[in-house]
């Protein structure tokens, strides 16, 4: 059997593998349909919000409630200091408002 071989038949049973993760996933929400209901009426009943990511600064527990000035409250210069704040992105809208801003600003230069 050549390497070429070997390379193929592993990459197959990686994909076989990667495509039984979704199979299992499928199965597992079918069976948790009762549950799934259940627990949607008990977040609904306690109020809950969204789910906490990260415990470490209130600005790295979810996007959706970020305060997006409160990781530079020091000064606008600070450096994050916890290890979340560079495992997630900026919220998509506050990269858009800085590109928007950009944009406007080099027509600006240009007139």
């Amino acid at each position: 059997m050549r390497p070429a071989d070997r390379a193929f038949l592993l990459l197959a049973a990686g994909f076989c593998a990667f495509a039984l993760c979704f199979v299992d996933a499928a199965r597992l929400r079918s069976a948790a349909g009762p549950d799934e209901v259940e627990r949607a009426r008990l977040v609904a009943q306690l109020r809950l919000t969204d789910l906490a990511l990260f415990t470490e600064a209130r600005y790295t527990r979810h996007p959706s409630q970020a305060d997006l000035h409160s990781a530079f409250q020091d000064h606008p210069l600070a450096l994050e200091h916890f290890p979340t704040g560079s495992l997630i992105a900026p919220p998509a809208g506050l990269a858009r408002v800085g590109a928007d801003a950009t944009a406007a600003s080099e027509e600006g230069g240009a007139k």
